[in-house]
């Protein structure tokens, strides 16, 4: 395995440097919507430490991902109507991981429709903001009630 590279998109997104659709953070995660969805509400979760994937993430700073990845997870069925969900997490290229900072898709799905291909159209920009509009009320709704 290569070293952390602090010049990743995602890194770039945490400082600021790259605009995103945020959906969710906290102190230890952020939660934005993939400007290349294969679903809709299609939204990904990453640490705010630098970290390339699941074989270098602390047991603890893994359990603050995986609470935040369920929050969204939750919210995103709700938000979008949909029947389940998946979670995918891919660790080093090999796997197919594309950007090598730790992140954690979580992909809202509806019975009888398939995931777009990875990579294959970016969404526009009106759509995602009214996506990650509802994806924040749901979210909000839910944390008021707990």
């Amino acid at each position: 395995m290569t070293i952390y590279d602090d010049q990743n998109i995602f890194a770039k997104v945490l400082r600021g440097e790259i605009p995103s659709y945020k959906v969710y953070e906290d102190e230890r995660t952020f939660a934005f919507l993939d400007i290349m969805p294969r679903s809709p509400g299609h939204t990904l979760v990453i640490p705010k430490g630098p970290v390339r994937g699941i074989l270098d993430i602390s047991a603890d700073e893994f359990s603050a991902v995986a609470r935040t990845t369920r929050r969204v997870a939750i919210a995103a069925v709700s938000a979008f109507n949909a029947g389940g969900v998946i979670i995918q997490q891919f660790s080093e290229p090999a796997s197919g991981q594309v950007v090598l900072h730790m992140h954690m898709h979580v992909m809202p799905m509806t019975a009888g429709i398939d995931l777009l291909p990875a990579q294959t159209r970016r969404e526009d920009p009106a759509v995602l903001q009214q996506h990650a509009a509802r994806l924040i009320g749901v979210i909000h709704e839910q944390m008021q009630r707990a």
